[in-house]
């Protein structure tokens, strides 16, 4: 393959896409019917030439017929006057009438069937521009539509790409960050401070509990009083019973020590 005809067919292909690129369907849908508009226009007037070429030749043919019938009335009234020549002068123009009348009327037969074809193909782009301009603007909105969904699909990648939407994703994460943070610190606050109060309010119990139990063991029990002797007058005086103060502390301080652990 020379290099002349390599060169020629990458012009052709470049050329060739760049004119696809800038086609745009509306303007070819609005282009188009309007070239067939023109060819109507062009197609009524051949079909009016067409026409009066008929009656052009119909009127021809029928002054060619009235001249052959004149000619004969001219030859029969010489032949009556004894102009022999005359008459046969005569004949001869009308034999050239006929002979013309009979050659427009052969032109008439074609030029009639030719007026048909025409009549008939302007009947048909009639029908075609009007199913065309149907058909437009529906492929008009069909066309707009698929441009605007293709610029919202453009719109739409360029968006996942772009480095705008991806710091704004990325604060997003980060608003969503400190929300959850905050929210942790507002539980651990409440679930502080839900302990605190049941501390407070566990402790009366606890002391009330404590003082029971210090008065149980520090206090004095009840007295042990000997039996009355013989001697009925003299009274014994009651023995106090003292518990051992520090087995109590002892015990104090190891209940003290467990309750600290709770």
């Amino acid at each position: 393959m020379g290099f002349f005809d390599r060169l020629s067919r990458l012009v052709r292909a470049n050329a060739n896409a760049a004119l696809t690129r800038a086609e745009d369907p509306v303007k070819i849908l609005d282009q188009s019917v309007a070239d067939m508009q023109s060819d109507l226009v062009k197609l009524r007037q051949a079909v009016a030439t067409a026409i009066a070429s008929q009656k052009r030749i119909q009127n021809q043919a029928e002054q060619a017929e009235a001249q052959a019938a004149t000619w004969y009335e001219r030859a029969e009234l010489a032949l009556k006057k004894g102009e022999e020549d005359l008459a046969r002068e005569a004949l001869g123009r009308r034999k050239t009438c006929q002979d013309t009348a009979t050659a427009l009327s052969t032109q008439l037969q074609g030029q009639a069937g030719q007026v048909e074809q025409l009549k008939r193909s302007l009947v048909q782009l009639e029908s075609k521009i009007a199913e065309a301009k149907t058909k437009k603007d529906m492929l008009k909105a069909r066309a707009q539509a698929a441009q605007a969904q293709e610029q919202l699909q453009s719109a739409v990648g360029n968006l996942g790409a772009n480095s705008a939407m991806a710091a704004f994703e990325q604060m997003e994460e980060k608003v969503q960050a400190l929300e959850a943070r905050s929210q942790a610190a507002a539980e651990l606050a409440g679930a502080d401070l839900e302990s605190q109060f049941a501390a407070l309010e566990g402790a009366p119990e606890v002391d009330a509990e404590l003082e029971a139990l210090r008065g149980k063991l520090t206090g004095a029990g009840p007295a042990a009083a000997l039996p009355a002797g013989a001697s009925g007058d003299s009274a014994v005086e009651p023995v106090t019973v003292e518990v051992q103060q520090p087995a109590v502390d002892a015990e104090l301080e190891q209940l003290k020590r467990s309750i600290d652990k709770l």
